[in-house]
Formats: structure tokens, C-alpha cells, sequence
């Protein structure tokens, strides 16, 4: 199966072998590999050692279920809970910053849509950046929804997958997609509320005391015209990229 990002995933029993988009990073690669199997929250892959394959880079992980897309069993809550004990993880050395930024540059470079385009250029600065000035510095997942949750069965806690956006910065960023689609009317009040709650309630550093919209407003901003260049036909996204203007 190949994402939308470039990588492959193969799945063979219990075991899952994802070749990495081209150009990865072998050596940022290999940190994150290793922050993830001391950490946690992150599920643990079953090497720390990517496997070069031609040009690519492949590792290998332990199958896990999902999060199902139902409305009524999204585990809003636990999520909330979880990016927060992520975000207060030590920060290891030489850790690379987290991928959000170049993420939204690489998908933005095929956007032809030019209400997509607009809101694109009038996104602030610090959209373009890992990390803010006067902001906490943590981990940061970089690429997090609820489709990057994970666990072996129902008897276990939930896990953050997919390291390949792992990294230091904004913890803001991890905020940011639910944030944004909230904004867009896609979460319900009530599912975006237990998630800040729950991300507050375990003390998570990326929101202040008070209104988080203050501190979440650009970085949602980014996340919906991300999201829109990547599903160009949702036309829900593009008008939520409309009212930006």
C-alpha cells in the first residue's frame, strides 16, 4: 500500500515494513527510531536500524489496530491525554526539529487550487517555522490525528505511530489539525472540548490559562489549507480556506 506521502507499507503477519518517502533522512531517521523505543507514548519498532533498499530506507514495526473511524467510539479523551505526556517527555539531544513545516511546503507545491494558493500565502510566519519564539520547546508528534493512534488490543493503552514527522518544536503543532477542523465545523463542540480538557487536565505545556484559540489560531490555519491541498475535491475544506481570506 502506498500513502499519499510517498512511503509503502507491506503488511506480513504481524509485522509491518514501511519503506520511507524518497529522501529521508538516514540519520534523523535513526534518532526518531530510537526516541520511540525509549519513550512511552510511541510505539516501539522492532529495529532501531533502518534498512537501506536501493535509495530508500525501510523499518519495521509491531502490528497494531487503529483507531476506528466511528463517531460515537473516538477516544477524544485518551488522545487529549496522550499528546500531553508526549509534549512532557524529555527532550532528547540532537533531536531533529519536528516535520509540520516542510510537510505543508511539499504538499503546497501542488495545490492549483487558487483559493488554496491564497490562503497559503497569508498564513504568518511562525507557520513556517518548528519552533516559536516565547514558546515551549518539546517533543512534538508532526504529523498527529486520531488515525495515528494505535494498540495490540483493547486491554492496552493507546500509542502515537508513524515517527517520520517526529521532533523538537511548537507542541501547538499537535494541536493543530483537530484545532483547525473544529474551526471548519468537522469536530463537534463536544469531541473538541473533551480533547482540550483531557490535554490540560494531564498538564500538557502548549496551552495557556484561558482562551486556547489565542495560541492555536495560525498553526489551525495552517492545518486546514494543508489539509485542503492534500484532499482538493473536499469542498468543506476549501470554503473553510475561503473564509481565511
Amino acid at each position: 500500500m502506498q500513502t499519499r506521502s510517498g512511503a509503502e507499507i507491506v503488511v506480513d503477519g504481524d509485522v509491518v515494513y514501511k519503506l520511507h518517502r524518497p529522501g529521508t533522512d538516514p540519520r534523523a531517521l535513526t534518532t526518531r527510531l530510537r526516541v520511540a523505543a525509549e519513550s512511552g507514548r510511541l510505539l516501539s519498532p522492532l529495529d532501531t536500524r533502518p534498512e537501506p533498499v536501493g535509495m530508500r530506507w525501510r523499518t519495521c514495526w509491531p502490528k497494531v489496530e487503529v483507531v476506528v473511524p466511528q463517531p460515537e467510539f473516538l477516544p477524544w479523551a485518551q488522545a487529549g491525554r496522550l499528546l500531553a505526556k508526549l509534549h512532557r517527555e524529555a527532550v532528547p539531544v540532537r533531536m531533529p526539529p519536528h516535520g509540520w513545516p516542510l510537510r505543508l511546503r511539499r504538499m503546497l507545491r501542488s495545490a492549483d487550487d487558487p483559493i488554496v494558493r491564497r490562503a497559503a500565502a497569508e498564513l504568518p510566519s511562525e507557520v513556517w517555522r518548528a519552533g516559536s519564539p516565547d514558546r515551549p520547546a518539546t517533543l512534538v508528534h508532526g504529523d498527529w490525528h486520531l488515525g495515528q493512534m494505535g494498540r495490540r488490543s483493547d486491554a492496552e493503552p493507546w500509542v502515537l505511530i508513524d515517527v517520520d514527522d517526529l521532533g523538537v518544536g511548537d507542541p501547538a503543532w499537535d494541536l493543530a489539525r483537530p484545532a483547525g477542523f473544529w474551526a471548519a465545523g468537522l469536530i463537534p463542540d463536544d469531541d473538541w472540548n473533551t480533547f482540550v480538557d483531557a490535554y490540560r487536565d494531564a498538564d500538557g505545556p502548549a496551552l495557556p490559562h484561558g482562551d486556547p484559540w489565542q495560541v492555536l489560531e495560525p498553526f489551525a490555519r495552517a492545518a486546514v489549507v494543508q489539509a485542503a491541498a492534500h484532499h482538493p475535491d473536499d469542498a468543506q475544506l476549501r470554503t473553510a480556506c475561503g473564509r481565511m481570506l
